[in-house]
């Protein structure tokens, strides 16, 4: 018996952010394309991966949005993270095997013993990034040479610990649970075997929910089956504007004339303080351009929004 075809989605173009808090157990593509399909979109992307036993926040961006990812893979993360002490596993985590176990000292869970470990990682530290990662060596990803058994060298990293907090888990003894904001390219993974290193019985992760990155937060997040609930225009409703990318960036606003040189590239001059980065929009109607870089009193495009975009999504807002 032959199956039926499935009915083609009429992809159509669609702007702006979706706060998604993924779930366990799904890949962070996977997310983006079940988000996709469910608005019809036909263009989207995130803007950081989040592994498969991980769950939070991933924002994934839609048409425009696209353009300006990027900026929130150098953006500081915060995390919530649950330690299982005494175990070692091979990937630093619980689907890894188990390489050692060790008995827990009670007295190292000590709220004076947990400060003094939290600050000793707080700060500029260094890293060494795990087999199990994505990380590429020779233009493979480390983790393929994990799989085959091969270890290969790795640098430290220099990685930025703003803030970290180290509490025990009532009721479970072998249990730690971690609040860290981070800078980009930290592995809490890594972070949980060294902190297991240091209290001398080692330890992996079970539990990681990311709970913030680069100015969003899980605050006005959406699951994927609560967005699949929704009515397509509720969807819609849902979604931030492109510029939720650049929070915290220096505004510039141009007029009618002035944004239409500037959306062709050309430079333009007036007395904007030099910043490496600003958000340029046009004044009316309300809406933005893309981003810059002010020098010597020049306004210098750097990322740009297509006009046909702009245009867009200014009727996807007007048709909420």
């Amino acid at each position: 018996m032959t199956a039926e075809p499935r009915a083609r989605v009429l992809r159509r173009p669609v702007h702006g952010v979706l706060l998604l808090d993924k779930p366990v157990g799904l890949s962070a593509q996977a997310a983006v394309s079940r988000a996709k399909w469910l608005l019809a979109a036909d263009k989207a992307g995130h803007t950081g991966t989040l592994d498969p036993l991980a769950s939070g926040l991933l924002p994934v961006c839609f048409g425009a949005a696209t353009k300006f990812a990027h900026l929130q893979l150098d953006a500081d993360k915060v995390y919530e993270a649950t330690l299982r002490l005494g175990v070692r596993t091979t990937t630093g985590d619980a689907e890894g095997e188990i390489l050692a176990v060790a008995p827990v000292d009670p007295a190292a869970l000590s709220a004076e013993r947990l400060l003094a470990l939290a600050q000793r990682f707080t700060g500029v530290i260094e890293q060494i990034p795990p087999m199990h990662s994505a990380l590429k060596k020779d233009g493979k990803a480390l983790y393929e040479y994990a799989r085959a058994g091969i270890e290969v060298a790795r640098a430290p990293r220099r990685i930025t610990i703003h803030a970290l907090t180290l509490s025990p888990v009532p009721g479970d003894a072998t249990a730690l649970r971690l609040h860290v904001c981070c800078s980009k390219g930290t592995y809490v993974r890594t972070l949980a075997e060294d902190i297991g290193a240091a209290l001398g019985c080692g330890a992996h992760l079970i539990a990681l929910r990311r709970t913030a990155a680069g100015g969003l937060s899980l605050d006005g997040a959406i699951t994927l089956e609560a967005l699949g609930a929704l009515s397509p225009l509720d969807r819609l409703r849902r979604l931030l504007p492109p510029e939720a990318l650049l929070h915290g960036l220096p505004q510039v606003v141009l007029d009618e004339r002035e944004a239409g040189r500037f959306l062709s590239g050309l430079r333009r001059r007036g007395p904007w303080p030099a910043a490496e980065r600003v958000a340029v929009f046009g004044e009316r109607p309300r809406a933005l351009l893309g981003t810059a870089r002010c020098a010597g009193g020049e306004l210098i495009p750097a990322r740009l929004l297509a006009p046909h975009e702009i245009s867009q999504y200014l009727q996807q807002v007007a048709a909420l």
